[in-house]
């Protein structure tokens, strides 16, 4: 794909006409310091990255392309595990994984179908994926902690992002709240399988204060600075997406 923009509807606009000098104002000043300012150096063209993607949309928009490419984040961790599982996985890790991988995969193409109803639009280049290379997936310790690193993230993110959305359109909502409790059981039991008998720990859940015993929620902005080193050498500019208040 030789376009880099994310969707046609979310191209960047044009600025518009300015006014850079008022015909009626020009005088003899004006000219002479143009004249000065004239120059026969060719200035340096600016290059662009070929790596920078348009910004994510703001608003619902946003929020569901946010969404999207957690879910490849997620999708791309259980798929490789399920398929070249660890030769210390026990049947029950094969059998867990089996399932991260196929709710996930769902989530993916549930999402894409959302930002891209009628399957026409290349929602990212071809060669944009989530890196692998960091991680370390063939041992059972490591392929537990990688996933149930990136299923804290989700758990994590998905309360701050649903009372983001502003349409009154409920069936988004509805959907990313069902979404968000089945990251919450894949993060309950990922760490249930490190960690036998455990369901949580003070490493995602307030043990003090007011909030003691809530959840230790993420906003967007931090889960994507998690994800950029797995998704370069792309960039994902997120500036257009609402913040919590």
């Amino acid at each position: 794909m030789s376009d880099h923009n994310l969707l046609p509807a979310w191209r960047e606009q044009s600025l518009g006409r300015r006014v850079f000098l008022r015909v009626s104002a020009a005088s003899a000043a004006t000219v002479a310091l143009v004249a000065a300012g004239c120059t026969t150096t060719t200035p340096e063209p600016v290059k662009v990255d070929p790596y920078l993607l348009s910004p994510l949309p703001a608003g619902d928009v946003g929020l569901f392309y946010f969404a999207y490419l957690l879910a490849i984040a997620k999708a791309t961790i259980f798929q490789k595990v399920a398929d070249a599982p660890p030769t210390d996985f026990t049947a029950t890790d094969r059998a867990v994984f089996t399932d991260l991988r196929d709710h996930e995969v769902i989530h993916r193409e549930l999402l894409r179908r959302f930002l891209d109803p009628k399957g026409e639009v290349a929602l990212l280049p071809a060669d944009f994926a989530f890196s692998l290379t960091s991680l370390s997936l063939t041992t059972r310790a490591g392929a537990l902690a990688a996933a149930q690193q990136f299923a804290d993230l989700a758990a994590a993110v998905y309360p701050t992002v649903l009372p983001l959305f502003s349409s009154a359109n409920l069936l988004p909502r509805t959907l990313l709240l069902k979404m968000s409790s089945v990251h919450a059981r894949h993060a309950a039991t990922l760490r249930n399988l490190r960690t036998p008998g455990t369901f949580a720990a003070d490493d995602v859940v307030l043990t003090t204060g007011v909030l003691a015993g809530q959840l230790r929620t993420k906003t967007p902005l931090e889960v994507l600075a998690v994800l950029a080193p797995f998704f370069a050498p792309y960039v994902i500019s997120a500036g257009n997406l609402p913040l919590p208040i």
